[in-house]
């Protein structure tokens, strides 16, 4: 064996651009610690640390196209190993401002995202879609600090800001129709089975809005200092997380009576999350100080890193299997064959 050693497995297997990965290898001559290097293709990652066993290096930033990706480590005596495989997301959009999840057109499969902006800032272009083909359409800039987006049953995209607490209902000739008011700091937003509408108010209520458009309090949590983010679940519960100054924050369920428990805890800033078809819970977050998106299993009993990456605040599945995971500037999409649950 050559004094790079062999490439045993690369965790998580999926990253962003800029991500933090972990290589465990074997036998990896780091003897001369700055001759070693670690290749993404023929792109040169930079160290974070390394030992014979292990290696710390990040995806590098320049790498945006996506895909397959091979990952090899060279030693001072210039020797490579056989190289391991690694999925790095596609950079489908930059110069954004996403402060939650994405959310798929179910008409069309184009991805919305968002240039939300300072609290009371007003942007020239608020919201955009990005076409399955990979262009990025503006869309509409009437919504001052667009947050949660979610599709209901017909359709048709509501948007919560939290500049006037207030649900926007968008036609579909893209015209902004007022549709819930006075909602507090309005950020995450979900249907349940019912097509009934949920709205996180970040001061610590969760509000239940009916079909035309009347809201009274359903539940309460702690105040967060960022945003409430919603998910059903398949089991029918509302999944809710709302990062604090902790590094050990909680998913929360609540129930169909509106009792909040505590579903995972130890999640350092969590963000936008959802469900796969098998009863996964993905949220974006950091797990033991690697960020990124975190894979909850069902009984809420074990977590994993799946897809590293910096920043990340979001996700969404598409009908096809793709996973479009947000950073607070950009957007990017990732083939990783995982279809997410049809509520919204």
């Amino acid at each position: 064996m050559s004094g790079a050693g062999e490439i045993v497995h690369i965790d998580p297997a999926a990253a962003l651009p800029g991500g933090e990965v972990l290589i465990e290898c074997r036998a990896y001559d780091t003897s001369s610690l700055n001759e070693c290097q670690v290749l993404f293709g023929e792109m040169r990652a930079r160290l974070v640390g390394a030992s014979p066993a292990r290696v710390l290096a990040l995806v590098p930033e320049e790498y945006e196209e996506g895909g397959q990706l091979e990952v090899t480590l060279e030693s001072g005596d210039g020797a490579r190993t056989a190289p391991a495989q690694i999925t790095i997301g596609e950079k489908l959009a930059l110069d954004l401002h996403n402060v939650a999840n994405p959310a798929f057109d179910p008409d069309d499969g184009a991805l919305w995202v968002m240039r939300s902006g300072s609290r009371g800032q007003k942007e020239l272009v608020s919201l955009f879609r990005i076409t399955t083909d990979g262009h990025v359409v503006d869309v509409n800039g009437e919504i001052v600090n667009p947050t949660g987006l979610a599709f209901d049953q017909n359709g048709q995209l509501f948007v919560t800001s939290r500049n006037d607490g207030t649900v926007y209902r968008l036609t579909h000739f893209h015209e902004v129709v007022p549709f819930a008011r006075d909602l507090g700091i309005a950020t995450g937003l979900a249907f349940d089975k019912d097509g009934i509408m949920y709205v996180g108010d970040r001061t610590g209520t969760i509000y239940r809005v009916n079909g035309i458009g009347e809201a009274h309090e359903w539940a309460s949590l702690e105040p967060s200092i960022a945003a409430y983010h919603l998910a059903f679940g398949p089991d029918g519960a509302l999944y809710v997380t709302g990062p604090t100054v902790s590094s050990f924050d909680a998913v929360m369920r609540i129930d169909e009576h509106g009792d909040a428990e505590i579903f995972y805890r130890g999640l350092g800033r969590p963000g936008g999350l959802a469900f796969d078809t098998a009863g996964n819970l993905y949220v974006a977050a950091s797990l033991r100080g690697r960020r990124g998106v975190v894979r909850i299993s069902p009984d809420g009993r074990a977590a994993t890193l799946v897809v590293a990456g910096m920043n990340v605040i979001g996700l969404a599945f598409s009908a096809d299997g793709r996973m479009a995971v947000v950073t607070n500037d950009s957007a990017y999409n990732l083939p990783l064959g995982i279809r997410g649950t049809l509520l919204r």
